[in-house]
């Protein structure tokens, strides 16, 4: 039986792995650092923190397939970006190759290409050029990943039921802020969360061939999501307020002078940022669903769980460069 270990398990995207591949007949394992995951699937509990090297020894023993998602996003801490993303990753990679883990599938972000705009690029054009500590750690621990012939998987922006950090944040910001950038004309690359997972967990499974060692591939829908449509589905299924004004990308930048995070949440939906991810569909055999469809169907959980609509507005940032994958 196939062994499969994944890092990250009880969070947004890694719960949605876990889901998908809880039905196969792979022996699943799951490394638990501070909180196991919420649904119960039988699968193996293995403690170990990716903070402490010494706790990941002889994770990967007869392991299979390793999909590591887990990472920390707190741009407010670069030391525990760098002890998780990079070091942590290392220790790990180090782990599954002197175990002999035949397949390692890993999550990192398309933030990694830094600031755009971006249009259309496949995973060959751009050279990665970060601008914060997460995305600077996470492209650190891609090297571990590509030299042991693993493959990395860039999304840009993942929505959908478990997101607590860009649709919640993006509605904060629009009520507070109520304007559109430019008409709102910039195009992003977004995927949901079970298209993601669905991607990641074919790439997993024992009965597919393996993408060739070291490759990236990017993982969003076709489509780019323009940002005034994200911000019409908001407002139709959540109540946020439509843009009352629109002012030009310079004036925002203008506005924002001296306020570098902020600065950087408006380089990433202020301009265009989406990439060709034709590739790992094609791979994978899945074909993602379409954004307005999508979204009206995890609109009841953000319904649930947004937090009160009424941060000042010198919080309101939008989405982080760190709340993505």
């Amino acid at each position: 039986m196939t062994t499969v270990l994944i890092t990250g398990a009880a969070g947004f995207v890694g719960s949605a792995v876990h889901r998908q591949l809880r039905g196969d007949s792979a022996e699943l394992r799951l490394l638990v650092h501070r909180r196991p995951p919420e649904e119960d699937s039988g699968a193996r509990l293995v403690p170990g923190d990716l903070t402490r090297p010494d706790t990941l020894r002889g994770l990967c023993e007869g392991v299979d397939t390793l999909v590591h998602l887990a990472c920390t996003v707190d741009e407010d801490d670069p030391q525990a970006c760098e002890l998780v993303n990079d070091r942590g990753t290392v220790a790990l990679i180090a782990e599954a190759r002197r175990a002999g883990v035949r397949r390692i599938v890993h999550l990192s972000t398309a933030a990694v290409y830094g600031e755009g705009p971006h249009r259309g690029a496949a995973e060959n054009d751009l050279v990665p050029a970060p601008v914060s500590a997460v995305s600077r750690t996470r492209l650190a621990g891609e090297g571990a990943v590509r030299a042991a012939r693993g493959v990395v998987l860039r999304p840009m922006f993942v929505y959908g039921p478990g997101d607590r950090w860009l649709i919640p944040q993006l509605a904060r910001t629009l009520t507070a802020l109520p304007v559109s950038v430019d008409g709102g004309r910039a195009r992003l690359s977004l995927v949901a969360v079970e298209d993601l997972a669905s991607a990641i967990a074919a790439l997993a499974r024992a009965d597919r061939a393996p993408v060739p060692g070291g490759e990236v591939l990017h993982v969003n829908h076709p489509e780019p999501v323009a940002v005034r449509d994200l911000a019409a589905a908001l407002t139709q299924h959540l109540g946020v307020p439509g843009p009352q004004a629109d002012i030009s990308y310079a004036q925002a930048r203008q506005l924002l002078a001296g306020r570098p995070r902020e600065l950087r949440h408006l380089s990433l939906f202020g301009q265009d940022h989406h990439y060709d991810s034709s590739g790992v569909w094609r791979r994978t055999g899945h074909t993602p669903g379409g954004f307005a469809a999508r979204f009206a169907a995890a609109a009841p959980w953000y319904r649930a769980h947004l937090a009160p609509l009424a941060p000042p507005v010198a919080a309101a940032a939008g989405p982080s460069e760190s709340e993505t994958p």
